[in-house]
């Protein structure tokens, strides 16, 4: 029989399955239609063969898979510029030459006397033939070109000339260089084509006064004189020799020296020791001057001499290439642009980064004389001459790019002719960066940080200078940048941050998206950009785009991360943007945001307050403006944002708008001054908002309210002292009875704690307004709250250094909730609050106490007055107290309902000062230490720093890994799906083949058991909420671990969340604690993913939560109630309630089960034996209530029926009856099975299969059909001695399998099968 036909009938059929093991069951008649799997209302007759298998069976939320999950319990706060790369690729010392020295040995007319010229010979020098005038004139001529030519490269350097000088002069000429460049560079031009060789020991050749003898210079003179930082170009023949020479002085100045050189010298070699320069007609004499000089025009003349084309090519048209070198849309600018792009790319491809950042981006000279010596290296290669350097560089004369050059130069030469003739032609520019960037773009479709760098990322900068090229570079550079840091650390060290800083000058909209892409991804990176920004300006650009409305959020949420780093611990930029506008423009969009809500970027709204808070964060002017701006009204709203980074953030800026005393620029005006009552106002409602993130779901919300109370008691710890030394006082006509005795240190800054801790004063609890006007108070405390604020007028900036005091109530709520947040379900945030109560001097260590209670609701502030409940301070283990439960009046209903349970606290206290204590606290220490190391102690806030990791991944392209994800799911879905036709059309007869059975160890028997959907695996716990992890086909243990370090055990309920992707494991304990684990399977390999307390209030006089809850994976709401009286609904994907369900019932609920098929159904079962069925999508949300079980005893378990109808409900009680409800159509049950007299312990009913298994505590197992038809009974273990089974605790069904396992109390786990061999 299918599950449509089993219809309610008007006259309830009763079994009694005590006495008879099998009855017949009457058929029922249909009394209404069924529905098929796709909506089609069909006859029951032909429902029953109908498939219904569809998707709606299959949970398609996925929760817990955010960055905020991954690793959150063990993040270590750290910013961008933690990353391990930052700022390698700064020039650490950017250098300039100064001062340059050119030496000219030529003597014309007189050849040296070791030198044999061939004929014919080369004879130009500097381009100037010195045999076509006077010597003399030809020697001043060659001179003066020459230092023109040096000029264009550095026109701002002081020259000098010497012309065949004597050591005298050249020794004065050194030392007057050196004078003038002081800690500049000097470089040092020798031509020695009139003089010897130098010899093999280093030294070069000058003139007597007469000229009638060679001196020679040894190079360690040279040296002394031109000092250090200097660079050497030696055109000579033998040139090697000098530099030989000079790295054996090098080594031998390194050798005597006691610590490393420091020397700065580099030195450019015509050609190596053994050669000569070339003296072939077809090249000047001076070669290397001219490669190193006048590159273009030696490139071009040596391309001419080798192209296929050089017979066409007319070599006096070289010197006429109109244009100028710096014109980029001439034929002469294109050329030296091309030529520097090429150049660029061949040595950052072929030298180690360091060498490359040292010789072609630290100095403009050197990096320009470098480039020309790789062309140096490729023309005299050809006329067998080798180049050397110091330092030494790799072979590049054969590198493929040169051919890129030559075919740009061709491409050039073939134009001249016509470009000459007529000056009316246009220059057809040359498609070499087209090209390379079409390479670049072929690159990084198929790149990646394990291959081979991009070798065209120099020319990319090359074109960000052309306005023809710079969109589509700048688009590419964004690919580029968004593959991850290592591509933004080498788009960095290539020398691309001066040109994207000089771009925020241009006004082009076209570029803003891309250039704040490209900040965006830099300042992920390095921080230290921020200096430069403020410096340059840069920051207006970013406020500029933030404030326009054209701008995509997303897009703006980069520009609201860029400003975020640029005010980040920077005053500066502080000032800066304040200055510009950055709070008001913030606000404005926060303001709008609120108003619509549906078209607003969660990002954006992220990073908007992220960008306040570090506006404001210690800067005492800004935060003035943000209150007189009515800041805080503005972020209350955002308390209630859907996405958990959004209220964190929210948080993270209201608590760094409270002058807390670190702004030390101000003057310390005394404490204890009289305040203006808006200021205050404006503090308490602010610290109110804070308290409202203790109930919220995620940890990374409640870790930044620990952060915001840390800072806060840091600036009021005086006041905070006195709260808590005051709770240690009992008073009878208080609200609490006994009040806790906490540890306080007692210091010379609270003269109100006597000797022994406590006040003389009455507890500030005890007032009539304690937590009046907390935002969870009542359904209209955020319009109360924000109204509160508006009506404060402002009147100015008041320099103080000191907080002001607040009203003593906010006092009492913080040290209430620094309290709640030490045991927080989140190990991280209670270790956070620990930290904050160090800070008031509240030593949990050193707190003695007797744990009365067994459980611990999370609290919540909402209503926490006179009339409220009170706050649960115990159980969490982290700060074990006593309790007692005094009278209280009946609870005001509310959103959050608040603590519902107050206790009397008995203390040991203990000052913390005390000799005995051992404890240092050194935020509470003597007043020598500075604000400063004592800040450094503080809590760091998590969500600034979790948040910047956002920009570090990749934002263009989704993850590698989707699609892998989305096969496995399908593949999860296909199996799932023909599991679930097997079950609704299998056929039971016996279920009780054992085929596994589990010895967990556990002392005090198991409590829950969970069998995974798709392997054989098994998991149990106890009710000291030990998990154990089972493989019950290879009979192994995978994993044991304990949910929690608190004393206060005992777990509820296991859920799979994720069961079609990556399940995570969900663990709700007895005290309404929820966690989430991932990787539980793996030994020792689990981690925590999230932790909250489901539970928020108890009802008057429950000393315990005695928590229900389930999961429902359909709409991803999580349901949870116990000894309260409301069901809270909690979004798992939002992690934040949605909504609080009046049970309308005086009783507690004792079991409760939400529908997997629709979404927002849930049932519960009620301790008095009644059970009603919700809808949360229905505004009355109650859908029906009934009272089925005759004997008015506990419902133990309820749950829905297999099949797409909504209200078919089993319940079972305590009594023993199982009774099979259709909740809308009848009041009474229409099948009654009476499985256990009094003895009912558990409820199992398969998702799919007709099947409902029932446990009892006289060691009985029953499995029943949906007719009422006993399948099975299981009574004994399949062991050798027949042992019996134990009294049962727990039984669960295989989700898509017709499985059952069972728990014991005897610690034993049993699986179940309808067959004996186990199923694949």
């Amino acid at each position: 029989m299918t599950l449509g036909d089993l219809m309610a009938s008007q006259t309830a059929v009763v079994v009694d399955h005590e006495n008879v093991d099998r009855v017949n069951i009457r058929d029922l008649e249909a009394g209404s239609s069924s529905i098929s799997s796709n909506g089609v209302v069909v006859d029951n007759g032909k429902a029953a063969a109908m498939t219904t298998t569809s998707m709606v069976y299959l949970p398609q939320n996925v929760c817990f898979c955010e960055l905020r999950h991954d690793a959150f319990e063990e993040y270590v706060p750290s910013g961008p510029a933690d990353t391990g790369l930052v700022s390698k690729w700064r020039i650490k010392d950017r250098m300039k030459t100064g001062c340059v020295a050119l030496v000219l040995c030529l003597n014309i007319s007189v050849d040296p006397p070791d030198v044999i010229k061939i004929s014919p010979c080369a004879r130009m020098q500097c381009w100037i033939d010195p045999f076509s005038v006077a010597p003399q004139r030809a020697l001043e001529t060659i001179g003066r070109t020459l230092n023109e030519q040096y000029e264009r490269w550095q026109p701002k350097a002081r020259y000098k000339i010497s012309l065949d000088p004597t050591v005298d002069e050249l020794k004065k000429l050194c030392t007057t260089c050196r004078k003038y460049a002081k800690s500049e560079r000097v470089l040092f031009h020798y031509n020695g084509h009139g003089v010897p060789k130098p010899t093999p020991n280093g030294e070069i050749w000058l003139f007597n006064k007469s000229y009638t003898q060679y001196i020679p210079l040894p190079i360690s003179d040279l040296d002394s004189w031109l000092k250090t930082p200097s660079i050497y170009v030696f055109d000579c023949s033998a040139a090697g020799m000098i530099v030989n020479a000079f790295i054996e002085l090098q080594n031998l100045t390194a050798s005597s020296a006691s610590g490393p050189s420091t020397r700065d010298c580099i030195l450019l070699a015509a050609c190596e020791a053994h050669e000569t320069v070339p003296q072939s007609a077809e090249f000047p004499a001076d070669v290397f001057t001219s490669c190193l000089t006048t590159p273009i025009k030696m490139a071009l003349r040596w391309f001419c001499t080798r192209s296929l084309l050089r017979e066409s090519l007319d070599y006096s048209l070289i010197d006429r290439i109109p244009g100028r070198q710096t014109d980029r849309k001439t034929p002469l600018g294109e050329l030296n642009w091309i030529f520097t792009a090429v150049t660029d790319t061949i040595a950052w491809n072929v030298l180690p980064r360091d060498l490359f950042q040292r010789l072609f981006r630290q100095d403009l000279l050197v990096a320009s004389l470098f480039r020309n010596f790789l062309l140096a290296e490729r023309i005299m290669r050809s006329a067998n001459c080798s180049p050397i350097s110091y330092p030494m560089l790799p072979p590049t004369h054969q590198h493929h790019m040169w051919d890129a050059w030559d075919m740009a130069a061709e491409i050039c030469l073939l134009q001249l002719p016509t470009l000459l003739d007529d000056p009316n032609v246009e220059f057809q520019p040359s498609p070499f960066f087209t090209e390379q960037l079409t390479a670049f773009e072929v690159w990084l479709d198929h790149g990646s940080e394990n291959k081979k760098p991009p070798e065209q990322l120099p020319i990319v900068l090359q074109v960000l200078l052309s306005q023809c090229h710079r969109f589509r570079a700048l688009f590419l550079l964004g690919r580029f940048l968004d593959m991850g840091l290592w591509a933004v650390d080498l788009a960095l060290s290539v020398g691309i941050f001066p040109y994207v800083l000089k771009l925020l000058q241009t006004t082009t909209p076209e570029l803003r998206q891309f250039l704040v892409f490209i900040w965006t991804k830099i300042l992920a990176l390095d921080k230290s950009c921020q200096v430069d920004l403020v410096k340059d300006g840069g920051h207006v650009y970013f406020i500029r785009f933030l404030e326009s409305v054209e701008a995509h959020p997303e897009q703006r949420a980069m520009a609201a991360f860029v400003l975020a780093v640029i005010v980040d611990g920077h005053r500066r930029g502080q000032v800066a943007c304040m200055e510009a506008g950055l709070i008001n423009v913030c606000l404005k969009h926060l303001q709008g945001s609120i108003a619509n809500d549906a078209q607003t970027e969660p990002l954006f709204l992220q990073w908007l307050c992220l960008c306040l808070g570090k506006l404001w964060e210690d800067f005492t002017e800004a935060q003035v403006r943000g209150l007189q701006a009515d800041a805080p009204a503005i972020f209350v709203p955002l308390l209630s944002q859907s996405q958990p980074e959004v209220r964190a953030a929210s948080i993270f800026a209201l608590g760094t708008l409270l002058d807390v005393g670190f702004d030390t620029s101000r003057d310390d005006i005394g404490e204890d001054e009289d305040y203006d009552g808006e200021e205050i106002i404006r503090a308490e409602v602010i610290m109110r908002s804070l308290l409202s993130g203790l109930s919220d779901g995620s940890p990374l919300v409640r870790a930044e309210v620990a952060v915001a109370l840390a800072r806060f008691a840091f600036g009021h710890k005086k006041h905070l002292k006195s709260a808590a030394a005051a709770y240690s006082k009992s008073q009878s006509n208080s609200m609490l009875t006994s009040l806790p005795s906490f540890a306080v240190k007692s210091s010379g800054d609270s003269q109100s704690i006597s000797h022994d801790g406590r006040v003389s004063t009455s507890s500030p609890v005890a007032t009539p307004g304690f937590m009046h006007g907390s935002p969870l108070s009542d359904g209209s405390s955020h319009h109360s709250d924000s109204g509160r604020l508006g009506d404060a007028v402002t009147n100015g900036v008041v320099n103080h250094k000191r907080p002001r005091p607040l009203d003593n109530s906010v006092y009492s709520q913080c040290v209430l909730a620094m309290c709640v947040l030490s045991k927080d379900s989140s190990p991280r945030v209670a270790g956070l609050g620990r930290k904050v109560l160090l800070i008031i001097g509240i030593d949990q260590n050193s707190v003695k106490s007797t744990v009365e209670s067994t459980t611990s609701p999370s609290p919540s502030f909402a209503g926490l007055n006179r009339s409220s409940s009170w706050f649960d301070m115990s159980g969490g283990g982290h700060l074990p107290l006593t309790f007692r439960t005094p009278p209280v009046s009946p609870p005001r209903s509310s959103y959050l309902t608040g603590m519902r349970r107050v206790y009397s606290l008995d203390f040991r206290h203990h000052l913390m000062n005390s000799p005995d204590s051992g404890l240092a606290d050194p935020l509470l220490g003597s007043g020598g230490s500075s604000g400063a190391s004592e800040r450094s102690f503080l809590p760091q806030s998590t969500i600034y720093n979790w948040s910047c990791g956002h920009f570090s991944k990749p934002l263009l392209n989704a993850a590698d890994d989707s699609e892998e994800i989305i096969a496995r799911r399908e593949e999860k879905e296909k199996l799932a799906l023909d599991l679930i036709a097997k079950c609704q059309h299998c056929s039971v007869n016996r279920l009780h083949n054992q085929i596994a059975s589990w010895d967990t160890k556990f002392e005090c028997g198991t409590a829950t058991a969970l069998l995974q959907p798709f392997s054989p695996v098994v998991i149990a716990s106890d009710e000291s909420e030990r998990i154990r992890v089972w493989n019950y086909k290879e009979a192994t243990l995978l994993n044991s671990f304990d949910n929690h370090g608190y004393p206060d055990k005992g777990i509820s309920k296991l859920c799979l969340v994720n069961e079609l992707d990556q399940s995570l494991l969900l663990v709700a304990s007895s005290d309404g604690n929820i966690r989430i684990w991932k990787d539980y399977t793996a030994r020792g390999q689990q981690k925590l993913v999230s932790a909250f307390s489901s539970i928020q209030g108890l009802r008057p006089g429950s000393r315990s939560v005695n928590a229900v809850v389930d999961l429902q994976q359909q709409s991803g709401y999580l349901f949870a109630s116990g000894e309260i009286s409301s069901i809270m609904a909690w979004d798992l994907e939002k992690e934040q309630p949605v909504n609080t369900i009046p049970t309308s019932s005086a009783c507690s609920i004792s079991a409760l089960s939400a529908s997997q098929v629709h979404a927002g159904q849930f049932g519960a079962g009620f301790v008095d034996g009644s059970v009603k069925l919700f809808d949360i999508r229905m505004p009355e949300m109650l859908v029906c209530s009934t009272r089925p079980h005759p004997k008015a005893e506990r419902v133990v378990g309820v749950g829905f029926q297999p099949g797409l109808q909504p209200a078919k409900v089993v319940s079972a009680s305590q009594a023993g009856d199982i009774q099979f409800l259709d909740m809308r159509n009848l009041k009474e049950a229409y099948l009654t099975i009476d499985a256990h007299r009094g003895s009912l312990t558990s409820l199992a009913l398969h998702r799919h299969a007709p099947l409902v298994a029932s446990g009892s505590s006289k060691q009985l197992i029953k499995v029943f059909s949906l007719e009422g038809e006993q399948l099975g009974t299981i009574r004994y273990l399949s062991t050798f001695m027949a042992q019996k089974i134990g009294s049962v605790r727990c039984l669960t069904f295989h989700p898509y399998e017709v499985l059952l396992a069972a728990g014991a109390a005897d610690s034993c786990v049993s699986i179940y099968a309808d067959e004996v061999a186990p199923p694949r």
